[in-house]
């Protein structure tokens, strides 16, 4: 497969029309319908299901796209490593990183950075460890920030000093809130928004004492901030880590620490067969003197 071919694929993915994207990519439409030809006949797989009026990705069309869609950002990624200046430190960082507090040192040591070096550019993905992961397997990340419990023996790492803790985030006006803390006890019988990611969970059972999934679970998230919304919505109270949404001022929720305390490690990571950009290694020196400072 040629990268030009997965990029008039990627133009038709997105177009759901072979005219339209033979317009948008300058060519012909015989020639963009015969390179897509060609390419299920490469595969020995049909991409697309051809209605009247547009185009429909089959299984094997997603599957695909994904993947063109990765192969394509690592091209550009690398290309641009490898054509920034020997002399000038001006290319981009690729972090991706859960939610925790510990994403402010990151930021942190981005303003340092960028005082010296303002041409860096930091692209940020946000996910749960397993999101994190996958990518930078694939090379589309530079550096993963990791809340724990999560499996970090074939990266090497940094544990950042400062934990997170685990807790309970609520309406103000709810039972619970009047609560300094929560107790196993508190919240066997409420319903309950918990993270998605499989070894947070067992985590949650075990402080709790019992499999979380007998619970009352009513939704389960990735990312906080939406979750919160559910929250304020009376959905349900969300387990959550401290400090990622604001319960202060005019905020409808409050949060309160899980009693015996829960508190999970913060690493960053990255793979053992990494080859840094001179931008990434800067980045990451920068950070190995902050942290020796906090130390």
């Amino acid at each position: 497969m040629e990268l030009r071919v997965l990029k008039y694929f990627l133009a038709v993915a997105r177009e759901k029309n072979i005219t339209k994207a033979s317009q948008i990519l300058h060519i012909t439409q015989p020639t963009l319908s015969r390179q897509l030809m060609e390419l299920e006949e490469e595969l020995g797989k049909t991409l697309f299901i051809r209605g009247k009026r547009k185009l429909i990705l089959t299984d094997e069309g997603i599957l695909l796209r994904k993947r063109a869609e990765e192969i394509l950002e690592l091209v550009e990624k690398t290309e641009k490593e490898i054509m920034s200046s020997d002399e000038i430190i001006n290319g981009e960082i690729f972090i991706g990183g859960g939610e925790s507090e510990t994403m402010r040192l990151i930021g942190q040591i981005s303003k340092k950075l960028q005082e010296k070096y303002p041409s860096i550019c930091y692209h940020l993905f946000s996910g749960n460890a397993d999101d994190v992961l996958e990518k930078l397997d694939k090379g589309l990340l530079d550096f993963g920030v990791l809340i724990a419990p999560v499996d970090i023996r074939k990266y090497e790492y940094i544990k950042f000093p400062k934990t997170d803790i685990w807790g309970l985030l609520m309406r103000k006006h709810s039972p619970l809130a009047k609560n300094k803390v929560i107790k196993p006890q508190d919240i066997l019988d409420i319903p309950l928004i918990c993270s998605r990611q499989t070894l947070v969970r067992e985590d949650i059972s075990k402080w709790i004492g019992k499999d979380i999934n007998n619970l009352n679970v009513v939704s389960s998230y990735n990312l906080i901030y939406n979750a919160s919304l559910m929250v304020e919505e009376g959905v349900g109270y969300a387990l959550c880590l401290d400090k990622l949404i604001n319960t202060t001022g005019d905020s409808a929720l409050c949060y309160r620490p899980l009693e015996p305390r829960l508190e999970v490690e913060v690493y960053i990571v990255w793979k053992k067969s990494q080859i840094f950009s001179k931008t990434s290694k800067k980045f990451l020196e920068v950070l190995q003197m902050e942290l020796l400072e906090e130390i």
